[in-house]
């Protein structure tokens, strides 16, 4: 028994939790990140934790792949493929960003097109071999790649190598022996899915980040061991698991959405131990805001998965969508004199103009500070000293070319970036065929409180909730993340050409390798394994992924399967069509290892009404109020009062309307309801 420590790296802040097993106590902090090494921020940041040698355990959240692939600062890749078959990176798809813009350029794959090579070798839709894999042409490959002199990682995508990998394998193991300081990236073991670009293009990716996401988390690994000696470090994968160090080398393509998977995680926590089926997430964070749905209690999975526009990468993650806006979004004036919010961020460095680091552009963060929603005396703690003059005269330059003042100017970028982030949960809930008024609010991040209120409203939603740590509720939620390994494989039938007996064997198969994954990765115990088939009617172009039992194929329960399918369509799109040949495409096992979770004890009982440490103006749209400012740390469970008010902790603020109620409940969480009730305890 010892600590459990929780670390989110992300763009502006490094966060960290530790909970401590034993006394069941929780402590959070946060520092900023260092951009170019990362581990620095980590060790920094762990520095000021008195009880390191008594941590067995680190849960680290990454966008170590994630910013490699934004900012194309991954390896040099050669790309091996089927002769004939060399552009299919850059063909892409024919769909377009902008459909009238006669000037619009797609996005580049992560390979240049001299650093692809082809290999004659053929296996049909079958599986069965039509040409066998050229020896020749295979060391003629390695040759070139030799003489290249700059290829740092290596990808092979074949036709068709997701039915029958043997060619792949053989290329894979030839291509490993003749460069054995080089990874290699096998579609098959990346991806065995049909679809040859989206197949060739996340495996490129994984080729891609392999080399800077192995170096960076051996040297973290080692770092970690000088300071933190019993810890063992964990990754999280963009599914919401964990593996080991070892294992996320070995897939980095599965850390694409590391970072931001912590935060539903929490949610998800959170809403099992609350009894709330039901929510939306929003993490608000320095640089973006991060939005994702739970149904049932359970966060949605997607592979329907973009690093840039064309750019897809189909490994399964939650679904969360990102867009720009977040404490460090500036403020701008488009071509046309209208006001913008992001997605240029300020960052750490310079950051927001009130952090005094060499920032000179208004953001969400100088604005909540203008407005009083902010106290420039305790932010993160009073570690961090804001300067309020040079917000004010920021906002003031910004509000001269609108004719308006400072504080109107910060009330319009509120507005903006509040809409932004409502159009996104609007979009999320919409797609799913979801009515927004039925979900939760559960906002965190180091901005979210600050604008839960002002966003409940907007969406009409019921309840916001504000949780417990929620400046560093993603890295809470990797104290709370399980082992986890997604495989997946395309094997087509159709409800008229069933194969039984190899739809069983193929789920057999997935079941396997999944077991086999998480023993690699140490996870030693009780699995629980789930099962989904990615199923259509035929000849449609986008699939429903229904869950289904070990025992779905055999004779009498086949009419059940595609009964559950018809009744999933129309579920989901209004319609089905019995009768109708269904096709299953995609076959899929899930394997968790559950790991022990934070026991959050109880918060003592409310004794008596809450009493505001401070009274502050706070400028709302309908003027100026002197405002209540609460401490968290004073409320205890059952402490009621109504808006408008401020609640302040380390890390950050939440605002309470004039038309809100705000509840604590029995762990601590902050529930805001709209419409005041008379007996606030």
């Amino acid at each position: 028994m010892g600590y459990v420590l929780g670390i989110d790296v992300g763009g502006t802040f490094t966060d960290f939790v530790a909970y401590d097993e034993v006394s069941r106590n929780v402590e959070a902090w946060k520092g900023f990140s260092t951009r170019d090494n990362p581990a620095d921020g980590v060790l920094s940041g762990l520095a000021d934790f008195p009880h390191r040698n008594e941590v067995t355990s680190i849960r680290l959240g990454t966008t170590i792949a994630t910013n490699a692939l934004l900012e194309r600062r991954g390896a040099n890749v050669a790309f091996v493929t089927t002769r004939g078959f060399r552009d299919v990176p850059f063909i892409q798809r024919g769909n377009r960003r902008f459909h009238f813009n006669a000037r619009w350029v797609k996005s580049a794959p992560f390979i240049r097109r001299e650093r692809c090579y082809e290999v004659s070798e053929r296996i049909d839709c079958e599986g069965a071999v039509l040409t066998p894999i050229s020896e020749a042409d295979l060391e003629a490959v390695a040759e070139r790649i030799r003489e290249a002199g700059d290829v740092e990682a290596i990808a092979v995508a074949f036709l068709f190598s997701y039915i029958n990998p043997a060619h792949e394998i053989h290329a894979r193991d030839v291509l490993a022996a003749r460069f054995p300081d080089l990874p290699v990236s096998a579609s098959f073991e990346v991806l065995p899915k049909w679809k040859e670009y989206e197949r060739s293009s996340t495996t490129i990716a994984d080729a891609y980040v392999k080399p800077i996401v192995t170096r960076q988390l051996k040297t973290l690994e080692d770092r970690l061991a000088e300071v933190a000696p019993a810890a063992s470090l964990v990754v999280t994968k963009s599914n919401g698991g964990q593996a080991s160090v070892a294992g996320a080398c070995a897939a980095p393509v599965q850390m694409t959405l590391s970072g931001p998977t912590g935060g539903v995680v929490a949610a998800r926590f959170i809403g099992a131990l609350t009894k709330r089926e039901n929510f939306v997430t929003l993490d608000m964070g320095g640089t973006s805001t991060d939005c994702a749905i739970a149904i049932g209690g359970e966060a949605e999975l997607t592979t329907d998965f973009e690093i840039e526009f064309g750019i897809p990468i189909q490994i399964p993650m939650v679904d969360v969508r990102t867009i720009g806006a977040g404490g460090g979004s500036i403020a701008w004036v488009d071509k046309g004199g209208l006001l913008r919010v992001g997605p240029q961020s300020a960052g750490a460095e310079p950051g927001p103009v009130c952090y005094g680091r060499g920032g000179t552009e208004p953001t969400v963060t100088d604005a909540n500070l203008v407005l009083g929603r902010i106290n420039p005396e305790s932010f993160l703690g009073g570690s961090v000293a804001l300067d309020v003059e040079a917000a004010r005269a920021a906002f003031a330059r910004l509000g001269e070319r609108f004719g308006t003042n400072a504080e109107e100017a910060a009330l319009a970028v509120i507005a903006i970036v509040n809409t932004n982030m409502v159009g996104a949960v609007r979009t999320t809930l919409i797609e799913k065929g979801q009515d927004p008024s039925r979900f939760a609010l559960m906002c965190f991040g180091g901005a979210g409180p600050l604008h839960a209120g002002d966003l409940a409203v907007m969406l009409g939603s019921g309840e916001a909730i504000v949780p417990v740590h929620p400046g560093q509720f993603s890295a809470f939620g990797f104290t709370a993340t399980d082992a986890r390994v997604d495989r997946q494989r395309t094997v087509q039938m159709t409800s008229g050409r069933m194969d039984r007996d190899r739809a069983a064997d193929v789920l057999a198969t997935l079941e396997v390798e999944c077991r086999e994954q998480l023993r690699e990765q140490t996870a030693d115990g009780d699995v629980r394994i789930s099962r989904n088939l990615d199923m259509r009617y035929h000849g449609q172009n986008y699939e429903l992924s229904i869950p289904i039992t070990a025992d779905a194929f055999a004779a009498d329960r086949l009419d059940d399967l595609w009964r559950t399918f018809h009744a999933a369509h129309k579920a989901r799109f209004g319609f089905d069509i019995p009768g109708e040949v269904v096709e299953i495409v995609n076959f899929e096992v899930i394997a968790v290892h559950e790991l022990p979770k934070p026991d959050l004890p109880p918060l003592p009982r409310q004794a008596g009404p809450p009493a505001p440490v401070a009274t502050r103006a706070v400028v709302y749209t309908d003027g100026k109020r002197d405002t209540p400012v609460y401490r968290r740390e004073h409320l205890g469970a059952g402490a009621a009062l109504n808006g408008p008010a401020i609640i302040e902790e380390t890390v950050t603020s939440t605002l309470v309307l004039a038309s809100q109620h705000l509840t604590v409940d029995a762990i601590g969480n902050l529930l805001i309801t709209t419409g005041k009730k008379e007996a606030a305890s």
